[in-house]
């Protein structure tokens, strides 16, 4: 009997390819997105009102809200969960939250000015309010008399001055920092980042001591200028160092390689280049200081007539005056408080737009 044996031929098991891989966008808004967080919210409405309006013994339009809130989010990631993956109930819950939290800070913003701006109108549509001081006006007379000219021209006068001592020692002080440096730049830079901080009572009693005790002068605009560069100079120089980092090395390079000293190239190279993003920090530092009224009140006094010189007499500020008037318990005095408070408020508010164009500008311009 004659037996064959066959070769035994190797069998090439072939693996299935791989799934594609599903890429997940994550900019912008699909329509399953939108349709999502819309029918989550009118359920997650309906459901609360059925809940706390009706069944449970519940009440209150905050509390609501924040069941209305809870529930849409819960009901967002229910519904996300019957066709996405894990990955995408995380990001659109963290969005739900995200977006929540800026609505919030936003909605409080928005109080704020809205309601100073409300209770103000009655004092700002008066011409007199801005053209006049409050010398011969009374908590008993009536907005046609009186105004906050006097605090107005005090506000523009210190900060005038206090920006002339700030700027060239903030910018100075940034150049020393990050151009200069040393080894006294470590424990200056730690003097600058701890004086941000520093309350502003104690600025004002510093300058009260050293200026008005010791010194010898009496209170005027001078002397609350120099208590608001206080508060104002640590901001500047912090912000200027920043800017002045960002300054490209390879400039600094090529000025040096052309036989520019250090200075020449601090004054020609670095500071023209940051000039824009120095106007930013200039306007943050303003801003800071614009709104200080505890400094004007130990070191400038308050008066209610216009003062000019800010050498001599007292010279209050719009802070100032809200704070004082604020006091009363006369309407006529809340309204002219509320009045001060608004243009303190717009001016602060222009800065931080310029500020905000300034800082865009200056993007654009380095992206060119």
């Amino acid at each position: 009997m004659t037996m064959t044996v066959e070769p035994v031929r190797d069998t090439v098991i072939e693996a299935e390819p791989p799934a594609p891989e599903v890429r997940r966008e994550v900019g912008g808004r699909t329509l399953d997105d939108v349709l999502a967080a819309l029918g989550s919210a009118l359920g997650g409405l309906s459901l609360v009102w059925v809940l706390y309006g009706n069944l449970l013994p519940t009440s209150g339009a905050l509390g609501f809200v924040v069941c209305w809130y809870l529930a849409f989010v819960l009901m967002y990631a229910g519904v996300t969960a019957l066709r996405h993956p894990r990955p995408v109930i995380a990001d659109r819950v963290a969005s739900a939250v995200v977006h929540a939290a800026a609505c919030l800070v936003g909605l409080g913003l928005f109080l704020v000015i809205g309601f100073t701006f409300w209770r103000g109108a009655e004092a700002l549509g008066h011409v007199n309010f801005f053209v006049d001081d409050l010398r011969a006006a009374g908590p008993l007379d009536p907005l046609e008399k009186g105004g906050v000219l006097h605090a107005l021209v005090g506000t523009l006068v210190q900060m005038v001055i206090a920006v002339s001592i700030t700027l060239p020692l903030g910018v100075a002080c940034a150049v020393f920092l990050n151009e200069v440096k040393g080894p006294l730049a470590r424990p200056v830079r730690t003097v600058v980042e701890a004086m941000t901080a520093l309350p502003s009572i104690v600025a004002g009693l510093f300058i009260y001591v050293t200026v008005l005790v010791l010194a010898g002068f009496d209170r005027s605009g001078l002397a609350a200028s120099l208590a608001i560069s206080v508060m104002m100079l640590p901001i500047i120089a912090r912000a200027s160092e920043v800017v002045l980092r960002v300054v490209p090395g390879g400039l600094r390079e090529a000025s040096l390689a052309l036989g520019a000293s250090q200075w020449q190239t601090v004054w020609r190279v670095v500071l023209p280049t940051a000039r824009p993003s120095l106007a930013t920090a200039l306007i943050l530092g303003i801003a800071r200081g614009i709104g200080e009224t505890s400094p004007v009140l130990l070191t400038a006094g308050y008066t209610t007539y216009l003062n000019l010189d800010p050498t001599s007499g007292p010279m209050v500020s719009l802070p100032l005056v809200t704070y004082s008037l604020a006091r009363s318990s006369e309407k006529v005095d809340q309204a002219r408080a509320f009045g001060a408070a608004s243009i303190l408020l717009a001016l602060v508010l222009l800065l931080f737009v310029i500020a905000r164009l300034v800082a865009q500008r200056s993007t654009k311009g380095g992206r060119r």
